[in-house]
C-alpha cells in the first residue's frame, strides 16, 4: 500500500467491536477450537473478542512484521513465535485471527507453521480473500483501512470536498 491510497475506510471501536462478533458468529457455526492465535498487533483486539464469545481460555499471538505504517518493509518475517505447545498438532483445533488480510503474504507465512489451523479475519482484500478461511467484509483492494487503535477524534471532511 502506498501513503496515498485511493480510498479510505475508517473504522469505529464500535464498528469494529460489532464486526469482530459477527465474525464470532460465523465461527461459532464451525468445528469446535481449542485455542486462539491472534496475529500482533492487528489480530490481538479481534482474537480477544473472538476468544470471549467463543468461549476459548487458550489465546496466544503471534507476531509478523510487514508494514510500517502504511509503507510495506518487504517480505513477512516472524518477531515473536507462537509457543511450542501450539504447534504441535500443526494446528489443529486451532483459530488464528488477524484484523485484515491484505495479499496474504502474513497469513502465508503462519500457514507454514500451522498448516491445519483455521484462518480468520475481520475485513479481506480480493488478493488476500484466497488464502483465509473465514472472513467477515470484503473491502477493495486499493483501500486502506484506518483500525480505531491508530485513530483520533478529528474533523472529517466531506466525501464530495476530497474529489476534486
Amino acid at each position: 500500500m502506498t501513503d496515498s491510497p485511493e480510498r479510505a475506510f475508517h473504522v469505529s471501536w464500535d464498528q469494529f467491536h460489532r464486526d469482530a462478533r459477527a465474525l464470532a458468529w460465523r465461527l461459532a457455526e464451525m468445528a469446535p477450537f481449542s485455542a486462539v492465535v491472534g496475529i500482533a498487533r492487528g489480530g490481538l483486539v479481534p482474537a480477544a473478542i473472538v476468544a470471549r464469545e467463543l468461549n476459548l481460555r487458550i489465546v496466544e499471538s503471534i507476531s509478523v512484521v510487514s508494514y510500517e505504517h502504511t509503507a510495506q518493509q518487504g517480505p513477512p518475517k516472524i518477531v515473536k513465535p507462537i509457543v511450542p505447545e501450539i504447534a504441535v498438532g500443526r494446528g489443529v483445533g486451532v483459530l488464528v485471527v488477524d484484523d485484515l488480510v491484505d495479499t496474504g503474504a502474513t497469513v502465508r507465512v503462519v500457514r507454514e507453521l500451522l498448516p491445519k489451523a483455521h484462518f480468520a479475519t475481520v475485513y479481506a482484500k480480493p488478493l488476500g480473500r484466497p488464502h483465509v478461511d473465514t472472513f467477515m467484509t470484503e473491502v477493495s483492494q486499493d483501500t486502506w483501512i484506518h483500525f480505531p487503535w491508530d485513530l483520533g477524534l478529528a474533523f472529517q471532511a466531506p466525501i464530495a470536498a476530497t474529489k476534486g
